[in-house]
This record gives C-alpha cells, sequence and structure tokens, in this order.
C-alpha cells in the first residue's frame, strides 16, 4: 500500500479524519504492518497493550475467558480503551488469517491529546456519541442547500395581459389569480411588470384615474433566470440589479412564472413560516394543499440544515396539526364542529411522523350530536379523501374517520375502551396503544381527555393487564447477533442484507415507554416527553433515559436519511435500511443504539414479570 493509499485508509476511519495533514503524517511515519495466523493471540488479557492496530484483512474475537465480547473486521480498530488505560481487560485472538497496520501506544496518545475532537471522541458517553455523529452528518449535508434550483422555489404564477387593459381591470385580475404581480406584454412583443406596491405607491397615493391603461403604472426591462440555474444566483441577481423579482423561464424559453424576494428569503429560511400562514389564511381547500405539497421541502431544507430529528419532527408535526384543524374548520358542517373533537393517533399522535405515511385518525362525538348518521358518512368520507389528495395515503389497518369504528359517540368510545381493557386479544391490545397516542386537532378537547381519564381509570386495577400490554415486545427481535453482526431475515428475498430499523429498535423503544407511562397514567404522547416524564416520577434513571433519547433519535434519523434517499430516487418508502450503506462511525453506534434497545427489554421484562405471563 503507497503513503497515499495509507493516508487514505486512516482517513476513512472514524474518528480519525479529524486529523490535521501533520497528524496524519505522523501516522504513516510510525506504522508498521504484521501478520497473524488463524487463533493467534494478538494481545492478551491483563498485558500493557504497546500498540494500536487497524485491520487491513481478517477477524479478532475480544474474549473475557471463554466468552466472546465482541469482533472486529476490515477497517476496524482495536483496543484504543485499553491503551488508554494502559490495561488490557480482555484478550484479543484471531479467528482467520489477519493483517493489521500498528500504531506505537506513544504515538496515539501523543496525538489523542494534541487533536481536541478526537480526545473528546475517545472520552464521550454512547450518548454522546449519538449525538455529535447526528450533528456531524447534518454539517457535511449543509452544502446541500447550496446546489438548490430555482425551481425548488415557490414560484408564483406568470399572467401575462395586454398593454390597453385598465389599471382597474389589472387590480381585478391580480385578486382573482391571488398573485402579487402581472406581465404586460405589447403589440411588438416588449414585456412590462407591474407589482401590486405599484398600485399602492403609483395609484393611490397619485390619485390616478382606474380608467387609465395599466401601463402607465408599468416597468419596462424585466430579468430572466431559467428555473434550472441555482437559486443563489437567483439571489446574486436580484442584488446586482436592484429588483425584488426576476421572471422564470424554461429551457424552450418560455415564461413560467415569477420568483419574487419573500419566496427566496422563505425557502433559506426553510419556509416553515410562511406555509404556516399559507395554511392560517387559506380559505380553499386548494389553497391548503397547495401548503401541504410544501412539506417535504421544509423536511430537506431543515435536515440539511443540521436541525435535530426531535425538532424537525415538532415543527412538522404543528404544520400537520394547523393542516388538520384548518380542514376540518373548513369542510364540517357548524353542528357537527362545535359537538365533536379531531384527533391524530399512531406516529402522528406522538408527534413522530416526519414524512407522510399514512392517516391514523379518528372522530369523537359528543352524547348530544344529533347530526344524521348518512350526512355524517358523507363528510367523513370527502374529509379522508381529501387527505388522499393532499398526499397522506389510507391506512392500511383503516383506522380513518370515515371507518365509523372510529367515529362513534363519546359514549360508544367508553364501551369500546372497556372491551379493550377486559378482553385481552392482540387487536384490542393494539388499539389501545394506538388510541392512548391520540392527541386533540380540532374541535372540543374535552372529549379525548375525558376518555383518556376513562382509560387510566378502568386500567388501574389490573398490574397483569399492563404486563400483557407490554409483552408485544418479545416478539421483535433485535437485529443483533451475540457477535456483535447484523442479523438479517434470510427468508426475506426483497430485503436481502437489509434490517427492519423500526421493528428492531424503533418500536421496542416506543411500545416499552408507552406500556411505562400507560402504567403511570402521563397523558403525553410523545416518546421522548414520556422518558423525560418518567425520569421525573423516579421509573428511569437518568443516565439511561439519555442513553434512550439519542438511541431513539439516532434510529429515527437513520430511517428519514435513508427514506429521503428513496424518495429523491422515486423508490418506495420503507422501514429497512442497509447497513452496508453505512460509514464504520454509523454502524458501530447503530449496533449501541441496538445495545440500549436490548437493555430496555430486559428492564422491562424485570419490572413487568413479563416471563410469567
Amino acid at each position: 500500500m503507497s503513503i497515499l493509499e495509507q493516508k487514505t485508509f486512516i482517513s476513512s476511519i472514524h474518528p480519525f479524519k479529524n486529523l490535521t495533514t501533520d497528524q496524519i503524517d505522523t501516522f504513516v511515519e510510525n506504522m508498521d504492518i504484521v501478520y497473524f495466523k488463524e487463533n493467534e493471540t494478538v494481545q492478551a488479557q491483563g498485558s500493557l497493550p504497546q500498540t494500536l492496530f487497524f485491520i487491513l484483512k481478517g477477524v479478532i474475537q475480544e474474549k473475557q475467558d471463554d466468552e466472546v465480547l465482541s469482533i472486529y473486521s476490515k477497517n476496524e480498530i482495536f483496543d484504543s480503551i485499553s491503551l488508554i488505560e494502559n490495561y488490557s481487560k480482555n484478550s484479543f485472538v484471531t479467528t482467520e488469517e489477519t493483517i493489521c497496520y500498528t500504531l506505537p501506544r506513544e504515538i496515539f496518545i501523543n496525538i489523542l491529546h494534541e487533536n481536541q475532537e478526537l480526545e473528546n471522541y475517545f472520552f464521550q458517553s454512547i450518548s454522546e456519541k449519538l449525538n455529535n455523529n447526528i450533528l456531524h452528518e447534518k454539517n457535511k449535508e449543509m452544502a446541500n442547500i447550496m446546489i438548490a434550483k430555482v425551481k425548488d422555489a415557490k414560484i408564483h404564477k406568470a399572467v401575462i395581459i395586454d398593454t390597453k387593459k385598465s389599471i382597474f381591470e389589472a387590480a381585478n385580475i391580480i385578486k382573482k389569480e391571488k398573485i402579487p404581480t402581472i406581465l404586460l406584454k405589447d403589440e411588438l412583443g416588449e414585456m412590462y411588470i407591474v407589482t401590486d406596491s405599484d398600485f399602492r405607491q403609483k395609484v393611490i397615493l397619485n390619485r390616478m384615474n382606474f380608467d387609465d391603461e395599466v401601463i402607465k403604472i408599468a416597468t419596462k426591462g424585466l430579468i430572466y433566470i431559467n428555473e434550472e440555474d441555482f437559486l443563489f444566483n437567483a439571489q446574486l441577481i436580484m442584488a446586482k440589479h436592484g429588483v425584488k423579482r426576476v421572471v422564470v423561464k424554461n429551457d424552450k424559453d418560455e415564461i413560467i412564472g415569477i420568483l419574487d424576494q419573500i419566496s427566496l428569503s422563505s425557502f433559506f429560511a426553510t419556509n416553515i413560516f410562511s406555509v404556516s400562514n399559507q395554511i392560517v389564511k387559506a380559505e380553499t381547500v386548494e389553497e391548503l394543499k397547495e401548503a401541504s405539497l410544501s412539506f417535504i421541502k421544509i423536511i430537506k431544507s431543515l435536515n440539511a440544515k443540521g436541525v435535530k430529528i426531535e425538532f424537525i419532527s415538532k415543527l412538522i408535526n404543528q404544520l400537520n396539526k394547523k393542516l388538520l384543524d384548518k380542514l376540518y374548520k373548513i369542510l364540517a358542517p357548524k353542528e357537527l364542529y362545535e359537538k365533536s373533537c379531531l384527533v391524530v393517533m399512531g406516529s402522528e399522535g406522538r408527534g413522530e411522523q416526519i414524512l407522510k405515511t399514512d392517516q391514523d385518525n379518528a372522530l369523537i362525538l359528543s352524547d348530544d350530536c344529533a347530526m344524521e348518521e348518512n350526512e355524517l358518512q358523507k363528510f367523513t368520507s370527502k374529509f379522508t379523501e381529501t387527505l388522499v389528495d393532499f398526499g397522506f395515503p389510507r391506512c392500511e389497518g383503516n383506522i380513518m374517520v370515515s371507518n365509523p369504528y372510529w367515529c362513534r359517540k363519546k359514549s360508544d368510545f367508553k364501551d369500546l375502551i372497556y372491551s379493550w381493557i377486559n378482553e385481552p386479544t392482540g387487536d384490542n391490545f393494539m388499539n389501545i396503544a394506538i388510541f392512548y397516542d391520540a392527541v386533540y386537532v380540532s374541535g372540543d378537547k374535552d372529549l379525548i381527555t375525558g376518555l383518556k381519564e376513562y382509560l387510566f381509570k378502568i386500567s388501574s386495577n389490573s398490574q397483569t393487564f399492563y404486563a400483557l400490554f407490554a409483552k408485544v415486545i418479545l416478539s421483535f427481535d433485535v437485529p443483533l447477533g451475540f457477535f456483535d453482526g447484523f442479523v438479517f431475515n434470510s427468508k426475506d428475498n426483497k430485503h436481502k442484507n437489509e434490517i427492519d430499523i423500526k421493528r428492531g429498535g424503533i418500536f421496542i423503544i416506543v411500545q416499552g415507554i408507552r406500556s411505562l407511562s400507560l402504567e403511570n397514567k402521563i397523558f403525553n404522547t410523545n416518546t421522548a416527553k414520556r422518558i423525560k416524564k418518567l425520569v421525573e416520577i423516579g421509573i428511569i434513571e437518568e443516565e439511561f433515559a439519555k442513553e434512550l433519547t439519542m438511541a431513539f433519535n439516532f434510529l429515527t434519523n437513520l430511517k428519514l436519511k435513508s427514506n429521503l434517499e428513496k424518495l429523491d430516487k422515486n423508490i418506495e418508502i420503507d422501514n429497512y435500511i442497509n447497513p452496508n450503506n453505512l460509514n464504520t462511525m454509523e454502524k458501530d453506534l447503530l449496533k449501541e443504539s441496538f445495545k440500549i434497545v436490548n437493555k430496555l427489554k430486559k428492564k422491562l421484562e424485570f419490572h413487568f414479570k413479563l416471563n410469567y405471563v
């Protein structure tokens, strides 16, 4: 291997990519290459370690007596902890012919103290490593915002009229089309522009006659940009020419719209506030639909800017709730709105749904709601179909307001809850989990609050119920083998070499925390908030809570990253990831996260005595 290849090899192993050029040179100058036979002890238990090993080829087992604790393979290092502590707690033995680079302990320790980032890494807790890795990955993706194109931003519709139109006619067209700008074209093909501010400053302040031709207030000399051009170029062009808008053309030289400074600023500010205002001001279903189509763009922008996964979830959840609230107010008859409560459930209820997956909603009616059954069914069907049109797919389990099972009066919901608790079946436990995650969106909030209180009241008499509710986690295996290798489902040919990150990690955390929260009558629905509440009442230790939260965020972030990539490639969104597509650091942190999930499972088994139910 050449010196350049050695440098590339070292830099590819996290966290050594943080080394300076001089520090990498020092590594290369002091490294040797060593060969080990099969079943050869590389580092003995109880020894004083002398070198850090970089595996080029082969497999190393870390053992304590005869028990295998971990396995290291190509492009991995061992054992930094022994070097730092100057004592090897375990032995390291080859399982096949192995080739390694070795770096003297003295060099490693010296560089460790010289490089703050390197030192921080080796002395961090697992929760700190998980958190810092997420930030590290987000910072790498910040460059994505610089390659955004004009077509990615909100472009206003281009309406072109002739120059003979009157000021009054032009103003009416702007109002009807709901646009801030209008274009004019004369008989010679010359183009002009009139903005809403022209009407205010030129017409009203100068007391112009509304019957005058609109050309009198128009500006000549438009600035154009192609829709495929970079968005930051549009910003430079506006600054250069001192204008607040540019006209957008396609490759056929056709005018397709107008990009203004507000749209440009909104895009670089993630568009959160403008979309929120768009939802608030919306008067029609079509206006709401336009706002909902911006959500993916916002998610991508926030993700690229390094915003933490929990904050993206919170922001998107708030926008979703605003959207559903406004849609319900637009579509629901007055007599229904005042006598009902719309709730969202599942991941959306927990505030953990980021990308639009499927609908999970219900409608609780007050007992004195007098709306006719057929009218109610018409409304709920229309509500569900409208959400489908907005990009929210139907729920495969039919957990939607259009299903009469999830649209009923409060007293009927009480009867349902009573049967769920007292008739322990898989479906009933699933319904309890879904309903416990329900959160108010629109209408009368007291309806859902009262039903949650009823759920707590009738479930509190049976410890067996809580144990049975929690036991479902035993049906989900963490995809991590005894020797720290990932475990794949050999029978699933469609997802060969992939792991279901939801079944193997996210769900176990969600259901485990949900079980403890239900037992302790916690109203919070968000998993992170439930963990925090469980710490406050002494059910979970603070350090383990921190590990759980960071593991949950790391797993969720991996899932989001994978699904955004699938969206870009027009591949179906799912819960599968391929560990081979992860870098070494991500693989290590995924293994650590799964270990935390296993630790939670063991705690729950002991707490609820799951082996006895």
